[in-house]
């Protein structure tokens, strides 16, 4: 009989559910009970991270009041099969930022690496771990055996049943991503206080200052590091780049003409290329460009993050689909800063996007990367929205 939080979640997930989750993934049943195991765990391993923060705690059961509602734990069969959709995917586009923030991309690449799973189908798995989460809460909270006290205490002692299922090191890097190095700092200063010896707050806080000045400095130097680090910045952060995502819409089956189905946002730029490149009618043209918008970049850098493989998976799929298509990758910055570095780290970024193609099966001779630095806007750059927007990496269809 189940006797831990983690043992009553995966008692959740049928035979049935595990190969519905198999078929559309594209996994074996075998490596979807392993990795959903993972991602159950690395989610329950976030939220034991902020055990001891009641706002979030009461967040959390909020969420789990929502998809209580919803009759998630109802639903659980038809989103193995389906995906996260319509209420359940505005619930886990919410609670996935909320329990691992900026560090979603790190988590996805830990799991998959110790699996063997790609990019999106451990995606797809913390997505489906989410709503097993918020169901097995909810259910507990409408029986009256849950609340914010007990949560708190039930997710602590949880800790040690996890580690089994996660790789080596990852619940300690979700531990310590719970806050920034200056929160660490003051919440220590916080438990210090608590224990009596309050004079060593404002030292702890000193620390904090000093420590966020010695960021910056480093970050300071040289110049054109900094100017072009606004180029990736709002990319970076992990809560802002999944609200945007969200603003995307449902996940929806997007279907091939190999047969191949993708998993993507009915809003996102792979239903758009699809609909075009089925279209007989629909002329190449100079101006017509499609924007990646799920790509993330380190800050200041041309280092895909790890959270990007869905949708490279996805457009590699869209062009190994359509043979006779030829393509162009842009890639372009806003006004930021020193513009033959702008035009540099836009190359850069290009090159790399149409490699991790190259790798996933796309012939090379079918494309070609190209920089355009602060080149071609297509928003006001006074304004931070304006050149978050300017910031992005494009495709044109040359032949079709």
């Amino acid at each position: 009989m189940p006797t831990s939080m983690m043992d009553s979640i995966l008692a959740l997930v049928t035979p049935d559910m595990k190969q519905a989750i198999a078929s559309r993934l594209g996994e074996s049943p075998q490596a979807v009970q392993g990795g959903l195991g993972a991602a159950t765990a690395a989610t329950l391993g976030g939220l034991a991270a902020k055990a001891g923060d009641s706002g979030f705690l009461s967040q959390i059961m909020n969420l789990a009041s929502s998809a209580n509602s919803q009759n998630v734990l109802g639903s659980l069969s038809s989103i193995a099969s389906g995906g996260t959709t319509g209420g359940v995917g505005d619930l886990v586009n919410k609670f996935l930022p909320m329990v691992f923030g900026s560090q979603q991309g790190q988590v996805a690449s830990a799991i998959g690496q110790s699996s063997g799973l790609g990019g999106a189908s451990v995606t797809g798995l913390l997505k489906m771990a989410a709503p097993l989460v918020l169901a097995f809460l909810g259910k507990a909270q409408s029986s009256g055996t849950l609340n914010v006290g007990s949560l708190g205490s039930m997710l602590k002692s949880e800790l040690p049943s996890l580690q089994g299922f996660l790789p080596a090191g990852l619940m300690s890097s979700l531990s310590s991503g719970a806050g920034t190095a200056a929160t660490a700092v003051t919440s220590g200063a916080t438990a210090v206080a608590s224990s009596g010896s309050r004079w060593l707050v404002p030292l702890a806080i000193l620390g904090a200052l000093i420590l966020a000045w010695l960021l910056f400095r480093s970050m300071s130097a040289p110049k054109e590091t900094v100017q072009n680090a606004a180029t990736a910045t709002t990319q970076a952060v992990g809560n802002a780049a999944n609200s945007a995502w969200a603003a995307l819409g449902d996940m929806i089956k997007v279907k091939l003409p190999d047969g191949t189905e993708l998993n993507a946002p009915a809003l996102g730029v792979e239903a758009r290329l699809v609909k075009y490149l089925d279209d007989p009618n629909a002329a190449i043209t100079d101006d017509t460009w499609f924007d990646f918008d799920r790509l993330l970049f380190d800050t200041g850098a041309a280092t895909l993050q790890p959270a990007s493989q869905e949708q490279l998976g996805n457009i590699a799929a869209i062009l190994k689909a359509y043979p006779k298509a030829k393509v162009v990758i842009g890639g372009y910055t806003d006004n930021t800063g020193d513009a033959a570095m702008n035009v540099k780290l836009s190359q850069q970024r290009a090159d790399n996007v149409m490699a991790e193609l190259a790798k996933l099966g796309v012939d090379p001779a079918r494309m070609s990367a190209k920089g355009y630095g602060e080149e071609h806007p297509v928003a006001d750059n006074a304004t931070e929205d304006g050149r978050q927007k300017n910031r992005r990496i494009s495709l044109h269809i040359s032949e079709k």
